[in-house]
């Protein structure tokens, strides 16, 4: 296909043969007989937005399930609210996501049973790692006798048995598409080939089994330095996920120990101490992290994080500075998916009631675009609109200037994947 009078970011105007690839940028092309152009109108066009950290079974679901985090129930009684008069799903359970013991304490299967009985229920803590099950939801998974219901996402024993919705995927991504995203990177840890997303309108790439969680309750240095030292030995980089100050000191260390690879990843960095800067640039590891979260949930961290680590929290401009490759992901569907938003958190850096969290971690709308245009084997270098280039572009309604100001998602007026419009407004 052709685009005609695209405005690069530069704020030169050429037009644009896409194909698979990007065939010819020039200051004026003639259309081929029966090609198809599409104007751009002086608009600007970028290379498509890549997430680089999501989980496409999760978001898809999330679609379909309760919100019970703090900012939708404010404690037990709301809690008993919304999950007694949910309505299940199509595989007879009540799906519940972004849970937080500010609503009403730890939960275990106990807990929701005291609440829903007889109904299967499963509630998702918002870091994603956990999942309360009550009893009717245990007998259907065949674990009656479990303690006390909590279950950890990454143990495929008990989330085999559960029901994969295809339509829901390609619903989930088509929205993504009208945020003129065209490429994923899946960091659903131990996702098997035989359950890796397709159909989707995205170019996907998948983290597993390079991706591995760790727990503050079980890091063990001397193992995650053996799983690190033979992924690279067959030549694979690894992506850790570091939440925690002891989860990326772990990280350091055995990365330091196993050696690196260039290709290895810090997933999130949520919690970064200052002396952990320069072991960070030393690896030349690339931090993938996520400042939405401050726009979502930062008043939370103002009372659950010690005033003393506020600085930490969801380091940006002091990595880059340093010299650390950062690129940018939404965490859906722990975070919002859409890109723009965390890309205008990352430069405003303001809670829901409005308070600036750690503001020298602020960046430029133009630096914060360009940490969602790197490919999934590159996540730091922004992709170029130049020939040779994937065919994967994003065709925005304004000028450079507005859309670097604004960051906003209703600018997206198409999204082309490999030279085909898979959303057009």
């Amino acid at each position: 296909m052709l685009i005609r009078r695209a405005t690069m970011l530069d704020g030169t105007v050429s037009d644009i043969r896409v194909g698979a690839t990007i065939e010819d940028v020039a200051e004026s092309l003639s259309a081929k007989p029966g090609e198809q152009v599409l104007d751009a109108a002086f608009g600007t066009v970028i290379p498509g937005l890549h997430d680089h950290h999501l989980h496409v079974y999760s978001a898809a679901a999330e679609q379909d399930s309760i919100r019970v985090g703090p900012a939708e129930v404010a404690d037990e009684a709301a809690l008993a609210g919304v999950l007694t008069a949910a309505v299940t799903g199509s595989d007879g359970w009540i799906r519940a996501v972004g849970y937080h013991e500010a609503v009403a304490g730890p939960l275990d299967r106990h807990a929701l049973d005291r609440l829903v009985p007889d109904v299967p229920v499963r509630v998702q803590h918002r870091s994603g790692v956990l999942w309360t099950v009550n009893s009717a939801g245990l007998a259907a998974l065949g674990l009656r006798d479990h303690p006390d219901g909590r279950l950890r996402s990454a143990d495929r024993t008990w989330s085999e048995a559960l029901e994969r919705r295809p339509a829901a995927v390609r619903e989930f991504s088509a929205r993504l598409a009208g945020y003129g995203v065209t490429g994923l990177t899946d960091a659903t840890p131990d996702l098997q080939p035989a359950d890796r997303p397709e159909g989707l309108l995205q170019r996907v790439h998948c983290l597993a089994p390079g991706k591995r969680i760790l727990h503050d309750d079980a890091l063990d240095l001397d193992a995650l330095t053996a799983w690190i030292a033979q992924r690279h030995r067959a030549g694979e980089p690894v992506a850790v996920h570091c939440v925690t100050a002891a989860q990326l000191v772990v990280t350091i260390a055995a990365l330091g120990a196993a050696g690196g690879h260039p290709a290895d990843r810090i997933e999130h960095a949520a919690i970064v101490p200052q002396d952990c800067i320069a072991d960070l640039v030393a690896l030349g590891v690339t931090v993938v992290t996520q400042p939405n979260f401050v726009a979502e949930r930062g008043d939370q961290y103002r009372t659950d994080v010690p005033a003393a680590e506020h600085g930490q929290l969801w380091r940006l401009a002091t990595l880059l500075a340093a010299g650390v490759p950062v690129a940018l992901s939404t965490d859906a569907p722990f975070g919002a998916p859409d890109p723009w938003a965390a890309m205008r958190a990352a430069v405003h850096r303001r809670t829901p009631r409005g308070v600036v969290l750690n503001p020298v971690e602020r960046i430029s709308g133009r630096r914060a675009l360009a940490m969602f245009l790197g490919s999934a084997e590159n996540p730091s270098r922004p992709r170029r609109i130049a020939c040779g280039e994937p065919g994967d572009l994003c065709l925005l309604a304004g000028s450079p200037q507005r859309v670097v100001d604004a960051l906003d998602a209703d600018l997206v007026a198409a999204t082309i994947v490999g030279g085909s419009v898979v959303f057009e407004r």
